[in-house]
């Protein structure tokens, strides 16, 4: 039978090659339903995307779920077998929170699990085939690979509190590496044994590039133990990859209590996002009384739709430079000026809000500050600047590279002079920092009834709206001027050079040089 694929959509196409790849390579079709029992996902919620799920009373009284996983489904149906090896691939839709709309979607996923004994062998093939799969999307592509084990260990070696390991582990996932300085400095973790794990987390590159380097990291890092496996592992990656697809990044991070050993994920030029995600879960697969091994990933193909077929190259090479309007934007441009990264049109009178340096290859925009986050991790940006403030209300899912010391301030409680707390009422909170204020608050125990504004937020207390408000303070003089003063302070505010994850991948070099020029200005401004 001859197809017409003129007749098939771009993701109807991806979907017959992949079935096509996996089914080839010894992988059987597996079919599940729709639904779920809901205690599955309840009792395995941290290892959802979203925890977030559609529940159902069925017509025998038992509680049911639309399901947000095909994973979980896959584990609970099928049967342990510790001795053999296993092979599925599945195309199935879930039914989750999409992160960019806010609300219930229908999504479809292709992807594989190996399960059984997986060893050295089923862990290649398995990279291999994720490789195979963004090569099939036809678009330039990079698989990036990470370890959990050894980023585990390298921050246990630190000493953390178990609360901040896992504050750690997600500095990690977003290149904060200067929180995790902080984290140690507080600790009294010392310097030396501080940068050591810090060398090891910032090694980054081609597999074949960072190779060379790792086994002293890991040795200086005391993870060599847990990195022999990884680096047989990378080494045949090296080999096989000729065409410098596969990448190496402790950035990419997943969930401990679930996830062993490598991790991996995939980018497409055009996304902004990775389309492809996965990695050995064996402590999934303990937690559900199993004694197998396992391998898989998912390929987002629902979400391929939004790439159009003959798109997701850069052709010009730019780089994407979203500025804050107003007078941080003027102080944050003047860095990158003196850096090097100059673009006189933009000093230029007039309404543009576009502006371009063909011979320095960047290209700045004007957005409002607290959009900043949203364009770098939408992709209409390559790299911005935002505050500290922003990056904790919003968690955008970008790197953050870099602390500019600019635009210093700091997000405080406050209230009138003559207020005091009654700890057996609510506190009333008046803010636009709401996940500020409850995480806040959520660590001293404090009930609290959060009052969401938009602006004038220090009237609220003077009106008798609320107790306290929380927001930015810079020079205090609003809250002395109406006999409003700081009760606490929660933290240090600041610029910070921002990144998506997807253009860090392609275009690393330029992003890293920036961010290194930038740095000896910040050095410099000290």
């Amino acid at each position: 039978m001859i197809i017409d694929d003129s007749l098939l959509t771009y993701g109807e196409k991806l979907v017959w090659r992949l079935k096509t790849l996996y089914s080839g390579c010894g992988y059987r079709s597996y079919r599940m339903s729709k639904f779920e029992e809901y205690d599955l996902y309840v009792n395995n919620k941290d290892f959802l995307v979203s925890d977030h799920v559609i529940a159902f009373t069925d017509t025998n009284g038992k509680l049911m779920a639309l399901k947000p996983d095909v994973t979980l489904s896959i584990i609970k149906n099928s049967q342990d077998t510790p001795m053999d090896i296993q092979r599925v691939f599945y195309n199935e839709n879930v039914y989750r929170v999409d992160r960019d709309a806010n609300s219930f979607r229908e999504i479809l996923q292709t992807g594989l699990e190996c399960f059984g004994p997986v060893g050295k062998r089923e862990v290649l093939e398995v990279i291999s085939l994720a490789d195979q799969s963004l090569r099939t999307m036809e678009k330039d592509s990079a698989l990036v690979i990470s370890n959990m084990s050894i980023l585990e260990k390298a921050i246990e070696g630190l000493g953390l509190p178990q609360e901040d390991r896992k504050t750690a582990l997600l500095a990690a996932e977003g290149k904060k590496l200067h929180e995790i300085s902080a984290l140690c400095e507080a600790c009294g973790v010392p310097e030396e044994k501080c940068e050591r794990a810090l060398d090891l987390i910032a090694c980054r590159g081609l597999v074949r590039d960072a190779l060379p380097r790792l086994p002293l990291l890991l040795d200086r890092a005391g993870c060599v133990r847990e990195g022999e496996a990884f680096l047989e592992i990378l080494a045949e990656l090296a080999r096989s990859d000729h065409e410098g697809r596969i990448h190496l990044d402790f950035s990419v991070v997943d969930d401990v209590n679930y996830y062993n050993g490598i991790v991996f994920k995939g980018y497409v030029q055009g996304m902004p996002a990775p389309v492809l995600s996965g990695g050995q879960y064996d402590r999934l697969m303990k937690r559900l009384h199993r004694r197998s091994g396992a391998i898989g990933f998912a390929v987002y193909t629902g979400y391929l739709e939004r790439l159009p077929e003959n798109g997701g190259t850069d052709a010009d090479g730019f780089l994407n430079v979203a500025l804050p309007k107003g007078r941080l934007g003027d102080k944050v441009y003047g860095m990158f000026a003196r850096a090097g990264y100059e673009c006189p049109a933009i000093l230029e009178e007039n309404r543009k809000l576009v502006f371009e340096n063909p011979e320095k290859k960047v290209r700045y925009f004007w957005v409002k500050p607290s959009d900043v986050a949203i364009y770098v991790e939408r992709g209409a940006a390559d790299i911005g600047v935002a505050g500290k403030d922003i990056l904790l209300e919003s968690e955008p899912a970008v790197h953050e590279l870099l602390d500019l010391k600019t635009g210093k301030c700091r997000m405080a409680v406050a209230g009138l002079k003559a207020f005091q707390d009654d700890p057996g009422k609510p506190l009333r909170v008046a803010t636009k920092f709401a996940r500020i204020a409850q995480r806040y608050y959520q660590s001293m125990g404090r009930d609290i009834d959060i009052i969401s504004l938009n602006g004038s937020i220090e009237i609220a207390p003077i009106l008798g709206l609320s107790d306290v408000i929380v927001d930015i303070v810079e020079t205090g003089r609003t809250l002395r001027e109406n006999n409003l003063e700081v009760k606490a302070e929660i933290l240090p505010i600041s610029a910070r050079l921002i990144a998506n994850r997807a253009s860090y991948e392609f275009k690393s070099a330029l992003i890293e040089r920036l961010t290194k020029d930038l740095s000896s200005i910040v050095e410099e401004e000290k």
